[in-house]
């Protein structure tokens, strides 16, 4: 799902993973697949895109993201964790699993 400034508020409840991306980044176009498939199985969280251009500017600079790829685990509308860069499957996953954890302790979360 990909949010913009008009429908990010509809989406992001409960626990999300945000990935930001370029239309022309390289490590954006290779991350998000990786991504799919760390969320896809997951039944706790659930994952959208923001294309970062003219038009979501106002929504990226709101979430403090100053370059893509980013990845934000949030919770409601909240900005818990974030990551730039390209990371390797396996550390993105334990991140993942550590941030997400992390929120589910904070708020009681089974």
């Amino acid at each position: 799902m990909w949010l913009n400034k008009d429908n990010y508020k509809e989406y992001l409840k409960g626990i999300s993973i945000v990935e930001v991306s370029g239309e022309s980044c390289a490590n954006c176009l290779t991350l998000m697949p990786i991504l799919d498939r760390l969320v896809s199985d997951r039944t706790d969280c659930k994952l959208y895109h923001i294309e970062a251009s003219d038009d979501t500017m106002e929504l990226v600079n709101m979430f403090n993201v100053y370059s893509v790829p980013t990845i934000l685990v949030m919770y409601d509308l909240e900005v818990k964790a974030s990551v730039r860069g390209f990371q390797p499957e396996e550390i993105l996953e334990i991140w993942l699993d550590s941030k997400i954890d992390d929120i589910k302790k904070e708020y009681n979360i089974n």
